[in-house]
């Protein structure tokens, strides 16, 4: 409402984590648009205007995450206890390389590594969480400012220990029953119930007589699948579990569902979201 007495604006860069605890760089801007060239750690950017008066509150944003599958440098890690070992290969000689790590952005750690090895030993991990791991080469490394000097060499994930997935899919709905098939949808696990790298779902389903019991396996990211080879006029109950490589999970509630005798039903949607700690 102000915006004919601003006389430019400030925005302050800042590197998340901030371990050499670097002031903020600061840009002088007259107009609201600016191309900040920077490496695939987090970053902070305070937005504030100015004029004769001063300056206004700042505004704050948090660059989010960037895909990195066009990453060419590749990380391998691995746990040793609650430590882990980074490796990875260079592709040229930088002064030196920057490593992040952490469970998020509120949580990342950074340390400068001055040796051309490329390797790295980080401690305490803890189990069942997901860290994300960056790797940076920089030709800047006695604590200064690494915002126009770092390039991402590569970004992973790890798990010091897998464990089972604590809870199955939300939203389970069945759809399109037929005679002798049905869909069912569902929503996958979140991420922090995972506890581990998902590596798919099980679906189980069970006719009404008990007697006749099948399990499917799919990839991780399926969220639905036909069941085919029903019985006309007969009642299921569907069951879905998420598994990692340390086993599987719980599976939802069970869901019941019946075919026709004749023709199709259109739609029957059973939506149940599943709630653990």
């Amino acid at each position: 409402t102000q915006s004919e007495n601003v006389l430019g604006y400030y925005v302050d860069v800042e590197r998340i984590p901030n371990s050499c605890r670097d002031s903020p760089n600061r840009i002088f801007l007259k107009d609201r648009k600016v191309l900040l060239n920077i490496s695939m750690a987090y970053y902070r950017v305070n937005i504030s205007a100015y004029n004769e008066a001063g300056e206004s509150p700042q505004v704050i944003y948090v660059v989010p995450d960037f895909s990195a599958t066009d990453l060419p440098g590749q990380i391998h890690v691995k746990h040793l206890g609650t430590n882990a070992v980074v490796t990875w290969t260079p592709e040229y000689n930088p002064k030196c390389f920057v490593v992040d790590w952490g469970t998020s952005k509120e949580d990342m750690r950074m340390k400068i590594v001055n040796t051309a090895t490329g390797n790295f030993t980080l401690e305490n991990f803890q189990p069942y969480k997901s860290y994300k791991i960056m790797v940076h080469a920089s030709d800047v490394c006695q604590c200064e400012s690494f915002t126009r000097h770092e390039k991402t060499f590569g970004v992973t994930h790890f798990y010091s220990v897998e464990g089972v997935p604590r809870t199955g899919p939300a939203n389970v709905t069945i759809l399109n029953i037929t005679k002798h098939s049905a869909l069912v949808k569902w929503t996958e696990i979140a991420a922090k119930d995972c506890l581990g790298f998902l590596q798919g779902y099980r679906i189980s389903f069970t006719d009404s007589s008990r007697k006749r019991s099948l399990a499917v396996t799919l990839n991780y990211s399926t969220t639905s699948y036909r069941l085919t080879g029903l019985k006309e006029k007969t009642s299921y109950r569907v069951q879905i579990s998420g598994f990692t490589n340390a086993g599987e999970g719980p599976p939802t509630l069970s869901q019941p569902f019946s075919t026709p005798k004749y023709g199709t039903v259109e739609a029957l949607c059973i939506c149940v979201t599943q709630h653990q700690s």
